[in-house]
């Protein structure tokens, strides 16, 4: 099996070696990978300008590798595109968890999501960091090896966003997403030169709720949830179409 792997961290992160070095015992593995750092770049495809595809070499030389002056999109894209092949794309493992809304904007996530959008399985792994330190990533490997047992076994799942806890987890869980509503301040700020600059704020304003992937990682679980693209509102969807047709029975 080709296995491509990529993040949002850039190709130099050891969240992506960790990664690979784990998916390389279970088939072929090539990184392709931003060349710089592309946090919360979400699904964004690279389309006013070309994107370059570079070999380079990373501090584990078993590890084969490529960088691109793109988004973790362009990565799927290209990396698809320039290896035949590829049955499975991983995407991290990321410096910082995606939870609940984080997953609109995770560029860890839309590497995933640009595998299923082409057909191919995706699975995104992230793991909780400070400022001060990176997720233990010797200490996850091998829950990152269960899970790619347990998920390469799920027929029919196209795509899964992971969560690992900073600590050695208790357990895997299958969870949904935590949606929650948050403060959304802009807080205003100077720079050395004295000009204005903002911050965006994201603290939730409601509590976790139990069986949510945020609630598994606080528990110290390893959160699996299953993600689908179509963001149709079903429940909604039934109510207008219900309307629409009273309407027209009411004015025919």
């Amino acid at each position: 099996m080709r296995i491509l792997i990529t993040n949002d961290d850039g190709v130099y992160s050891p969240g992506i070696a960790a990664l690979a070095q784990v998916a390389s015992r279970f088939g072929e593995v090539r990184i392709v990978a931003p060349d710089v750092e592309m946090s919360s770049a979400s699904g964004s495809i690279t389309a006013a300008r070309p994107v370059s595809f570079k070999r380079t070499s990373l501090p584990d030389p078993q590890l084969e590798a490529y960088r691109v002056n793109g988004t973790p999109g362009d990565c799927v894209m290209l990396g698809k595109t320039l290896w035949e092949k590829v049955e499975l794309v991983l995407s991290g493992i990321n410096i910082g968890t995606n939870l609940g809304n984080a997953l609109w904007h995770s560029g860890t996530l839309a590497g995933a999501k640009q595998a299923a959008l082409l057909g191919l399985r995706g699975i995104a792994f992230s793991a909780p960091a400070t400022d001060q330190e990176h997720p233990d990533f010797e200490m996850l490997k091998p829950w990152v090896a269960k899970v790619l047992e347990m998920l390469l076994d799920v027929p029919g799942q196209r795509l899964v966003n992971v969560n690992l806890p900073a600590r050695s987890p208790r357990g895997t869980v299958w969870t949904c997403q935590s949606v929650r509503h948050y403060d959304g301040k802009v807080v205003p700020g100077k720079d050395p030169m004295g000009r204005t600059h903002y911050w965006f704020t994201t603290i939730p304003v409601e509590a976790t709720e139990e069986g949510t992937d945020r609630w598994a990682i606080e528990q110290g679980f390893v959160s699996m949830t299953p993600i689908t693209l179509d963001l149709t509102d079903r429940e909604a969807l039934q109510r207008v179409r219900k309307l629409e047709s009273w309407k027209q029975l009411k004015f025919a």
